[in-house]
């Protein structure tokens, strides 16, 4: 394993430990592992729209966001939510560095299918991994925002789990999706797989349900547009990510059926 996709949700990147950070440095200084953090941020983003009394609404998940929604979540999600994982980096000993998609047109995408609905919200187009690479090569450990820019350099809200899979694919790396949880549970026992066809049953049956359900779907959009592995982890607990790379039981790997039939 060369490289590590680590996807934080908005939600559990406040509440994240030092012990956390201080992992993600020795993934790097004891594994020779390349970590890349790709975060959200949506609970901050809304508590800024309610203060600035903005009104905003989700449909298919996505935020519908006008220009004005729009400056509001490149402020969030490029400024203080970015700079405060950089800041826990660096407090680690870690070289973060915080980038959005329009950095270096780091990012490039398009309006999505949809988007008569649903505003300003792109999907990724390109990715300027030769950016990347540079960053990393120099031991840096990008944190990267999902606001990309389109073609005429306009900036666009993207689904954060949409970015981590487009630089899984770029890199070949898995993602370990951080929670608060061990992974997915089933008769209060931790589940070590699960499939495509199990998670539908699942959530169907109400076995996954609340907070986990759009976790497990993100995992399957990943998987299925080719994502090598996708782990749900919980990031509160020590050492977590370290158990990970030594290929200990952690968390729940999510996988499609043949090749759970593989395992």
């Amino acid at each position: 394993m060369c490289y590590l996709i680590i996807k934080c949700g908005g939600s559990i990147a406040e509440k994240l430990p030092d012990s956390f950070y201080q992992n993600v440095a020795v993934l790097q200084t004891d594994y020779h592992i390349k970590p890349i953090i790709v975060h959200g941020g949506g609970p901050k983003v809304s508590t800024i729209l309610d203060k600035l009394q903005m009104e905003t609404k989700f449909i298919d998940g996505l935020r519908v966001t006008n220009e004005p929604v729009l400056e509001v979540v490149e402020m969030v999600l490029s400024g203080t939510a970015n700079k405060q994982i950089v800041r826990n980096l660096l407090a680690a000993g870690a070289k973060g560095i915080g980038l959005s998609g329009a950095d270096g047109k780091l990012l490039e995408a398009k309006l999505v299918a949809n988007h008569e609905k649903v505003g300003l919200v792109g999907e990724i187009v390109s990715i300027n991994k030769s950016l990347l690479d540079l960053l990393l090569h120099d031991l840096y450990i990008p944190v990267i925002s999902p606001v990309a820019v389109d073609q005429n350099n306009r900036p666009l809200n993207i689904n954060a789990d949409e970015v981590a899979a487009a630089l899984s694919k770029a890199f070949h790396a898995p993602i370990c999706m951080i929670t608060d949880v061990p992974g997915v549970m089933k008769d209060k026992k931790v589940l070590s797989t699960i499939t495509k066809t199990q998670i539908e049953e699942y959530v169907e049956n109400g076995v996954i349900k609340g907070g986990m359900i759009p976790k497990v779907k993100a995992a399957i959009d990943c998987i299925e547009q080719g994502v090598k592995e996708f782990v749900i982890m919980n990031g509160l607990e020590e050492d977590n990510l370290i158990k990970y790379v030594k290929k200990e039981p952690i968390g729940t790997l999510v996988c499609l059926e043949e090749e759970f039939a593989d395992a």
